[in-house]
C-alpha cells in the first residue's frame, strides 16, 4: 500500500478533522476517484441492457410481467416481495435505482431533510443520463448531511426510520451507506465492463 493511498495513525482522526471526516473521506474518495468517473460516458444502451433472461430493469409503465412495478411516473422498477429464488440478474438501470431511492433518497428523507419518497412513490429515469443526474443529486444531499452531523450527530441514535436499527447510531448507518454506495456501484462498473467486452 502506497502512502498516497493509507492515511497512517498520526494522521486520522484528529489530524484530519476528526471522525466525521474520516467516515465522508472514505466515501468520497471512493466517489470522486473510482465510482464517479467510471460512470462517465454510461449510454441509453448500456443502462437498460438485460445481461441474463428475465433480468429485473426500469421499463416503460405497462410493459412489465413483474409481480410489484414501483414508481410514479413513465417508467417502473421491477420487484417481488418475497423475491424468487434465485433472485433475478438486475440490469445497470435497476442498480442504480435501488441505489438512487434505496440507499440515498429514502435516507435523506429520514435523516436530511428531503422529501419523503420510496420504490413506489419515485418517479425512476427515462434515460441514463437522468439517472446519473439523480444519483449526483441525492449523493450530494446525503454528504452535506453527514457533514452537519459533526462529531456528537454521529453519536445520536438513527431513530424510527431505521426499523430494528432504530438504536444503532448515526456512524453505524453512515458505514453502512459506504458499503452500499461501493459494492452497488462496483456492480455497475461490471456491467459496464460486460457490455464494452460482449458481442452485441
Amino acid at each position: 500500500m502506497t502512502e498516497s493511498t493509507f492515511r497512517t495513525e498520526s494522521t486520522a482522526p484528529q489530524a484530519v478533522g476528526g471522525w466525521n471526516a474520516v467516515l465522508r473521506d472514505q466515501l468520497t474518495w471512493h466517489w470522486d476517484n473510482q465510482i464517479r468517473p467510471r460512470l462517465d460516458g454510461l449510454t441509453d444502451d448500456e443502462y437498460f441492457r438485460e445481461p441474463a433472461p428475465g433480468a429485473w430493469n426500469v421499463r416503460p409503465r405497462g410493459t412489465s410481467t413483474a409481480p410489484i412495478q414501483g414508481g410514479s411516473g413513465a417508467m417502473t422498477i421491477d420487484f417481488a416481495a418475497p423475491p424468487p429464488e434465485p433472485e433475478p440478474v438486475t440490469t445497470i438501470a435497476w442498480r442504480l435505482g435501488h441505489v438512487i431511492v434505496g440507499v440515498l433518497a429514502m435516507r435523506n428523507a429520514s435523516h436530511f431533510g428531503r422529501a419523503a419518497t420510496d420504490y413506489v412513490s419515485f418517479e425512476y429515469a427515462e434515460t441514463a443520463g437522468e439517472a446519473l443526474a439523480q444519483l449526483d443529486a441525492e449523493y450530494a444531499t446525503w454528504i452535506a448531511g453527514v457533514e452537519a452531523l459533526g462529531e456528537d450527530g454521529l453519536a445520536q441514535p438513527c431513530g424510527a426510520a431505521e426499523g430494528p436499527f432504530a438504536d444503532s447510531s448515526m456512524a453505524r448507518l453512515v458505514l453502512h451507506i459506504n458499503r452500499e454506495l461501493i459494492h452497488h456501484l462496483a456492480e455497475v462498473a461490471l456491467l459496464r465492463d460486460l457490455y464494452t467486452h460482449t458481442e452485441r
